[in-house]
């Protein structure tokens, strides 16, 4: 049955807002929230397949998490009145490398149908990878608490590659590979002509685009072109060198991040050095992050060597408050802090720096170094009280906003770790992020306006102003 109605609704564009009216799709369509926890699901189930010590992780992430939530009764009730526990088991971000504009274009296209857009701007070539990346995700609370499924997503910037003729046999390369198979295509055509998917068509869309990021074993250039590549940087020879842009991790999220690190050994799993990202806090930052070693793989070059490629890792993140301008200003001076050169050891300069970031949630809002949704527990707002006064009598409750983005440091600090130490800083150019947009056919959001809309329509809904906020 067909039921397109008119709706006005405001749209969020970086780089223009207005109000504009859209046909809803008809009720036959499946959601774009249901696509995308269908390939999530489907995702996660593939990578497990292909990476068993992946299943560990996930089982060793999920009992953590429940012994943490029965140590902390009170985080148990807070986190399932925000359905946040609904999510732990589902959460996850995964990561993929691509090669090509067309490929980054036809990707913002797939992620689209999913309910998935751009965020964010992340250069990392400042850490000598040659790659400049955003993150596809939902952009609102329902849509990402019905699914918080995340692709961190980076572009290849061959212009980093500093051997020309190198280069040029990277570029040739990536040109003769599709990594979208025809149905996929077809599919997105439907969809974009449509406005939507129906049942059918969307559980063959998860099928055939989960093919773009299966692993293949069988590389496409020779073991030489392999091995140059490689030497120029081990992620160029993982983007150029194979048929698509597989998978290379998929990341839960736990509550107790230094549980899950000091147990992986235990279940067989090489744990990186030290987990990324601030230190332990009671109020958790932003996000941190630390996996398992990046797994030795046997492949077959196009001339029929064999040989071995890694690339492929499990990730655990451990996702905190959201930062305001404000906030993230103290958090990157103190991380920076803590970064210099010293004889104490890295962990204890972190703990040390980040003792001047207030550990406490009144005092991260009072002092606007965090977002938070405001949430009335009266059936009305009482008179002639400050935001403070009600806040303190309970009538209203300020509840963390969840960061849901990415780190540059912390995304750099995982790449390297499992991609070895091989750093050409000196030889990297400035960050190039109109190029990147370009490439993508958009712009990406700002993931400090998306918090900020978040706060302010909380307080919206209760009467108030981010001006009273302010003023409280």
């Amino acid at each position: 049955m067909k039921c397109n109605v008119t709706i006005t609704v405001s749209i969020s564009d970086p780089w223009r807002n207005e109000r504009k009216m859209i046909a809803m799709p008809p009720c036959s369509h499946v959601s774009p929230d249901e696509i995308r926890a269908h390939f999530a699901s489907a995702m996660s189930a593939m990578y497990r397949q292909e990476v068993p010590s992946y299943g560990t992780l996930l089982d060793l992430v999920k009992e953590v998490n429940q012994q943490t939530l029965n140590a902390h009764p009170a985080l148990k009730a807070r986190l399932s009145s925000d359905n946040t526990c609904a999510r732990l088991d589902v959460e996850r971000h995964g990561a993929i490398r691509l090669g090509t504009p067309q490929e980054l274009e036809t990707c913002r296209r797939v992620f689209t149908v999913m309910g998935m857009f751009p965020v964010g701007y992340y250069d990392l070539s400042v850490a000598g990878i040659p790659v400049h990346s955003t993150a596809f995700r939902p952009l609102d609370e329902v849509a990402l608490s019905r699914s918080p499924f995340r692709i961190f997503t980076s572009l290849l910037r061959p212009e980093l590659i500093a051997d020309e003729e190198l280069r040029q046999t990277a570029l040739d390369v990536l040109q003769k590979r599709d990594i979208f198979i025809p149905e996929t295509k077809n599919l997105l055509e439907l969809h974009d002509r449509n406005g939507g998917l129906t049942s059918a068509e969307a559980d063959r869309f998860v099928s055939t685009t989960l093919e773009t990021f299966r692993w293949h074993r069988e590389a496409s250039v020779s073991a030489n072109t392999y091995h140059q590549l490689h030497a120029a940087h081990r992620l160029v020879a993982d983007i150029v060198c194979f048929k698509g842009p597989h998978i290379n991790h998929l990341t839960p999220r736990t509550l107790d991040i230094d549980a899950v690190q000091k147990q992986m050994p235990e279940r067989g799993m090489q744990a990186k050095a030290r987990i990324e990202g601030p230190p332990e806090r009671l109020v958790p930052l932003l996000l941190r992050q630390t996996s398992f070693t990046a797994l030795k793989e046997e492949i077959i070059f196009a001339n029929g060597e064999a040989g071995t490629h890694t690339a492929r890792f499990g990730e655990i993140e451990q996702r905190g408050i959201a930062l305001t301008p404000k906030g993230r200003a103290l958090y990157d001076t103190l991380l920076e802090q803590a970064r210099q050169e010293s004889t104490t050891p890295y962990e204890q300069r972190l703990v040390e720096a980040f003792r001047a970031f207030p550990d406490d949630e009144q005092e991260l809002r009072r002092q606007k170094l965090a977002f938070f949704r405001y949430v009335l527990t009266t059936q009305t707002v009482p008179a002639g009280r400050s935001l403070e006064g009600l806040i303190a009598e309970g009538a209203i409750v300020a509840i963390p906003i969840t960061y849901e983005d990415f780190l540059p440091v912390s995304a750099a600090g995982i790449f390297q770790s499992n991609l070895g130490e091989h750093k050409t800083a000196a030889t990297m150019q400035a960050a190039s992020r109109l190029a990147f947009e370009k490439a993508l056919g958009a712009p990406v959001h700002d993931e400090m306006a998306l918090y900020e809309a978040m706060q302010a329509a909380s307080l919206e809904q209760l009467g108030l102003t981010e001006t009273e906020l302010c003023n409280a």
